[in-house]
């Protein structure tokens, strides 16, 4: 049996891409990932699908497994020979408990490396627009816990020392015990002007900051509602968040998006939307599935020479496509001497990163507008390979006949309704949670509106984004009003759309 190794990883904050390089080449070679409570969903779909995956989260009533349990389990897994994953939120040896499982590894013979993460102590206070250190205003910084060990009988931090030893202290798991933390400081000589922020569910689009003084944070944090999991900082450079609050004044901060693309395609969007302090909810209301026989489709791929033309309309159709290249033990010299269309920069793109330059990629990304400017093109008495969805308009197929060519239409993915990874969505939509709705194609809006049913005004509560033309009308022909309309069809270009809708909105303030 191969000898196992753990990997002892920090995650980060919360924000799934303040991971290390490291740590998620790491999860990509992971055979067992054992993961806390506050790492954040999207890292777990890094591992590969048949990856064992094991939650052991502490929540503040119940825990998953407890500590000790969680040390055997890795010398267990270790011993099977698995490469393990023991992924945690912020840094492993940052007031973690990382120590402690390194530790038992070492007792128990097992090969193991820590893969320091971006910790809480500086991203959320630097999220939240504070730097801990700043040359004018402070020098040093202190981390502490604010929730220790009960199994201590008593506090071991010496707060006599720690309230003025240092210009910036930053308190981790300090909410359930601000009051006492805030005593602490005063009665060991902090001021009570003393500028003091919290900020609980720092990095997420959910995040939170109030900001006030030792004499009120206490009173300011429980009227704001706040709870674990939250930082406190400190310290004059509190003040420099009025200016520097850089997270929380973007377009789409905090803004819940529901994103409708089918569940393969959805975590692009997802992670531009992400970018700009959304917090994206997936709701695929479709599915792509391969079609019955790939006979038709491997032919045509075997005799592209008898071709003029191929013309991608989506990534979806140039996927796959090159893996049944790949299947054919073929590659992109296939393309020899045909001339290739693109609708759309992404498909373009798509097609770049595997070595073939498209021919022909029309300003405008639509059928109609793909066709109005293939007029000049040579098309006509050649043959075309149109490989695209089973429910594709008939538009693009009839134009090119219309301009002579032969059109050879393969279907190479079908799209069916969603599954049940729709029902969370719509339940969030009927219950008024969802500012925004975005729509990707005509199918989106028919598969959502078909979910919906009966109840399918609840999206006139919410502002609907299209990213295109086609897809507004779709949208529009079933009683709907658009409100946003990307210029440019791509989903860029809708996430951009959206940030000019809102700009100029009122940024949230401190509470």
């Amino acid at each position: 049996m191969k000898e196992g190794k753990v990997y002892i990883v920090g995650a980060g904050p919360g924000e799934p891409g303040l991971i290390t390089v490291k740590g998620l080449e790491c999860l990509k070679r992971a055979e067992v990932v054992i993961y806390d409570r506050l790492v954040d969903d999207s890292l777990l779909d890094a591992a590969p699908a048949n990856a064992e995956r094991i939650y052991v989260g502490k929540g503040r009533v119940y825990h998953a497994a407890e500590q000790k349990d969680i040390n055997l389990l890795l010398v267990a897994k270790a011993r099977e020979g698995k490469m393990v994953v023991r992924l945690k939120g912020g840094d492993p040896f940052v007031l973690g408990r990382g120590g402690e499982e390194a530790v038992t590894l070492a007792a128990n013979n097992i090969s193991f490396e820590v893969v320091p993460g971006v910790s809480s102590a500086t991203a959320v206070p630097a999220y939240a627009g504070i730097p801990v250190t700043d040359r004018r205003l402070a020098s040093s910084f202190t981390v502490v816990t604010g929730h220790e060990d009960a199994e201590k009988g008593e506090s071991t931090i010496h707060w006599d020392k720690v309230s003025i030893g240092s210009d910036t202290l930053v308190i981790l798991m300090g909410m359930e015990n601000l009051k006492r933390i805030v005593d602490q400081l005063l009665w060991n000589g902090r001021p009570k002007s003393t500028p003091v922020a919290v900020v609980t569910r720092g990095t997420s689009p959910q995040q939170r900051t109030v900001v006030g003084t030792l004499g009120n944070i206490v009173t300011r944090a429980v009227k704001a509602g706040f709870g674990p999991p939250s930082v406190v900082v400190v310290g004059e450079v509190v003040k420099l968040r009025d200016k520097l609050r850089w997270f929380e004044k973007q377009p789409l901060f905090g803004k819940r998006v529901l994103v409708t693309r089918a569940e393969r395609q959805a975590s692009g969007l997802s992670r531009l939307l992400r970018e700009r302090g959304a917090l994206p909810v997936e709701m695929p209301v479709l599915q792509i599935r391969p079609p019955t026989s790939w006979k038709e489709l491997d032919q045509a791929i075997r005799n592209l020479n008898r071709y003029g033309w191929v013309i991608f309309t989506s990534m979806n159709a140039v996927e796959i496509v090159f893996e049944r290249l790949r299947k054919l033990k073929l590659d992109a010299r296939q393309f020899g001497g045909v001339k290739i269309g693109a609708i759309g920069p992404a498909t373009a793109e798509a097609l770049a990163i595997r070595g073939l330059h498209a021919d022909y990629v029309p300003d405008s990304y639509t059928s109609r507008g793909f066709l109005s400017e293939l007029k000049g093109k040579d098309v006509k008495d050649y043959k075309v390979l149109l490989p695209r969805a089973d429910i594709a308009g008939t538009e693009l197929t009839d134009g090119l006949t219309g301009l002579g060519a032969e059109v050879h239409q393969v279907t190479v993915y079908h799209t069916l309704p969603a599954g049940k990874a729709a029902l969370q969505g719509k339940q969030m939509l009927c219950q008024g949670d969802i500012e925004v709705i975005t729509f990707t194609s005509a199918s989106t809006v028919k598969n959502l509106l078909d979910i919906l049913g009966q109840e399918q005004d609840v999206i006139r509560k919410s502002v609907l984004a299209c990213i295109g033309p086609v897809t507004a009308e779709a949208l529009e022909c079933k009683g709907f009003k658009t409100d946003i309309v990307a210029p440019e069809h791509t989903m860029v270009g809708l996430v951009e759309a959206l940030e000019h809708y809102f700009q100029g909105k009122e940024a949230p303030t401190d509470e």
